[in-house]
């Protein structure tokens, strides 16, 4: 329980000594100002700006610390572009000083911010911002479910272009010899994900933009251009691990690879999906991890299987993954993605879902 004592601690110099202080420097901080505030606290990332001091080749860059907390700012109040967060930070002086920024000629042009971004987003630095604080303040704490889902992310640029099969040699026609066996069947992607690396299974996993279609939570189809967006989120609301993907790769072949990446993380006891992850090899991987899978069954034109009464309390819990995607869309930059290509789009996102893990964090101790 080191983890959330510490946070507990943070917390009440937060409440007890920072707000004040600052409030008697800048003047009185409104609610947002306060949730930034304790955003970037949680978040810490200062001990993540090592590798972006100038090491004395060609001209000084802009301090990336600011830099990184305005992204975090752009995400807690939701901006919709760049452009907008800079024309608050200007006209904001407790923004702007929050940041880290004294004067406004300080601040940088929007060209710099988005090579800074372009810098983050390659580095992946809200994603490492991430699992330094799931690991300082949750990793020695037991999960008890984790709720996995996808959700659509609609981009800004054009489908990539499906490249032509290779033709192959067309198959015998006729019977087979007799006494001759049949081949087997080629590995699906989820059975070969079973013996893969964390590593292996993500670099196999399709990320180019184009067109994805599923039911949404009323059951009716709908079909979007851009991406999808694959989460694994523990109680409390706490996104812990995610990656995206193309947008017509089924949700199932995330399954594995997230398992893997929240079992480095966090301890779990429960494995909560919907019917389209109903898969013998992710029920294989959850066992693997000595969890157990909670996946509602697929008849696939058969007879549907329901769940135990115990099995069926638990299931509720998977409601979390749906107040996730929707606090992402709704307050923290899932509905206006401005940025082009997987690498910018993922980081775009993960800063919102950054500020809602530390927002989650802090409301446990509330």
């Amino acid at each position: 329980m080191n983890g959330l004592a510490n946070l507990g601690e943070l917390w009440h110099s937060l409440q007890a000594w920072l707000f004040p202080v600052l409030e008697d420097e800048l003047g009185e901080l409104d609610e947002k100002h306060r949730e930034f505030i304790a955003v970037s606290e949680i978040c810490a990332p200062q001990e993540h700006m090592a590798g972006y001091r100038w090491c004395g080749d060609g001209c000084p860059p802009k301090d990336r610390l600011p830099l990184c907390k305005a992204f975090i700012a752009k995400s807690v109040w939701d901006f919709s572009t760049t452009r907008a967060l800079i024309d608050r930070v200007r006209h904001s002086p407790v923004l702007r000083r929050l940041c880290g920024w004294e004067t406004v000629g300080e601040i940088p042009s929007e060209a710099t911010f988005s090579r800074a971004f372009a810098v983050f987003a390659q580095d992946q630095l809200p994603e490492r911002i991430q699992r330094a604080m799931i690991k300082k303040h949750h990793g020695d704490k037991l999960a008890g479910h984790i709720s996995r889902d996808g959700t659509a992310i609609h981009a800004r640029e054009k489908a990539a272009k499906k490249e032509t099969p290779e033709e192959t040699a067309p198959k015998k026609r006729g019977r087979r010899p007799k006494g001759e066996p049949c081949p087997p069947p080629d590995p699906t992607r989820l059975q070969q994900q079973l013996g893969r690396s964390l590593e292996e299974n993500l670099a196999d996993l399709p990320r180019d933009c184009d067109w994805g279609g599923k039911k949404n939570s009323q059951g009716k189809g709908e079909c979007w251009r851009g991406y999808k967006l694959h989460i694994d989120s523990i109680d409390g609301d706490l996104p812990v691990c995610w990656l995206v993907t193309s947008a017509s790769m089924h949700d199932s072949q995330a399954a594995i690879p997230l398992a893997q990446m929240s079992a480095e993380l966090i301890t779990s006891l429960y494995d909560l999906a919907d019917s389209a992850y109903d898969a013998a090899p992710i029920r294989e991987m959850s066992a693997r991890l000595g969890h157990v899978a909670i996946i509602d069954h697929n008849p696939r034109g058969g007879e549907k299987r329901e769940f135990s009464p115990a099995e069926a309390v638990r299931y509720r819990e998977r409601s979390t993954s749906e107040r996730v995607n929707s606090h992402l869309h709704d307050s923290h930059g899932g509905r206006h993605v401005r940025v082009r290509g997987i690498i910018k789009v993922a980081a775009h996102l993960s800063f919102g879902l950054l500020v809602i893990a530390a927002e989650q964090l802090i409301t446990m101790l509330g």
